[in-house]
């Protein structure tokens, strides 16, 4: 299978970093917020070694792909296109997307968009959340209340890139951890906070690293967010109304493709995103495994590898049936 290989590829418009290891079908995998393919780092090698042509790419925004600097280049119809070329690029007809966090809208989207070219496609962390009939951005005030919520916060050009990049390290190192099934409850972040608070104020540094989060881990991914700032990965939140207003042709979508859906128990967005996990089936007529991993947060394929490469494996086998 190799070692993981690196290179750069042109898809719509922009150059885009890939990772890359293996021979046989494709699988995309896509991360989210704020993440890399690093983040992929232990699937890699896991799908590579069963026969696949496992790719994992720094998305719009991220790492060492391009971030334009126009907000309205980041819908996801934009990085729906960017998976789109990739498949064309790496020479592939078909290909299986898995998404965790961010990366499962693009995962659908993609699945939505394009059956002839995504035929499967895994969730992790984040359900699929079919259009609703009001823009996002009144979902996000429903939720926030008389307080903000954290996509609220989000919205302000320069404001959020700011609290995060003024020491970035530290701001990843509470994202990772507070985030994580490792933190205390008492540790966990809190997605909505008062007016005046900032977003990382409920968040926590931990005493220790948690086990599965290594000194280079860390190093890793703060040498890419100091080179390139967090303000292409937030700008993906800012299209949140905009990929609304574009997509009413989607109003009823199902996903039909054989779909698989992974979270943690205790990942902190669990109690916005229970009610939908519930559902899936009505939305996903062939999901064929759902699982809460126990004890696992929100970063479960680098929480739990092992299981969630397992879940993936099994999934993919089982396509050919």
């Amino acid at each position: 299978m190799g070692s993981v290989n690196h290179r750069v590829i042109r898809t719509n418009g922009i150059n885009m970093h890939i990772a890359e290891q293996g021979q046989g079908p494709l699988v995309i995998l896509c991360h989210g917020f704020p993440e890399l393919w690093y983040s992929w780092r232990h699937q890699l090698p896991a799908l590579a070694a069963e026969g696949y042509h496992v790719v994992a790419p720094d998305q719009r925004g991220y790492g060492q792909t391009d971030s334009p600097d126009e907000i309205e280049a980041y819908s996801l119809l934009h990085l729906t296109g960017d998976m789109v070329g990739l498949v064309q690029a790496v020479g592939a007809e078909q290909a299986v997307i898995i998404g965790h966090d961010w990366g499962a809208p693009v995962a659908w989207f993609c699945s939505l968009l394009r059956p002839d070219l995504f035929h499967a496609l895994g969730l992790l962390s984040v359900p699929y959340f079919p259009r609703a009939d009001n823009p996002p951005s009144e979902a996000m005030q429903l939720v926030a209340g008389e307080q903000q919520f954290y996509q609220q916060y989000f919205q302000e050009p320069g404001k959020a890139e700011a609290e995060f990049e003024a020491d970035v390290r530290t701001s990843l190192l509470k994202f990772l951890y507070s985030n994580s099934g490792d933190a205390r409850p008492e540790h966990r972040w809190q997605f909505v906070f008062g007016k005046a608070a900032q977003c990382l104020d409920s968040t926590t540094v931990p005493e220790r690293l948690p086990p599965w989060l290594t000194p280079q881990d860390l190093a890793i991914f703060t040498q890419e967010f100091e080179h390139t700032g967090f303000r292409g990965g937030l700008n993906w939140y800012r299209n949140a109304d905009r990929t609304w207003e574009l997509t009413p042709f989607l109003q009823g979508a199902k996903l039909r493709q054989p779909a698989l859906f992974i979270a943690g128990e205790h990942d902190t967005l669990m109690t916005l995103n229970r009610p939908a996990i519930d559902t899936l089936e009505d939305v996903m007529p062939d999901l064929r495994k759902k699982v809460l991993l126990p004890g696992a947060g929100h970063w479960i394929q680098q929480e739990r590898p092992t299981e969630v490469n397992g879940l993936l494996l099994e999934f993919l086998a089982g396509l050919d049936t």
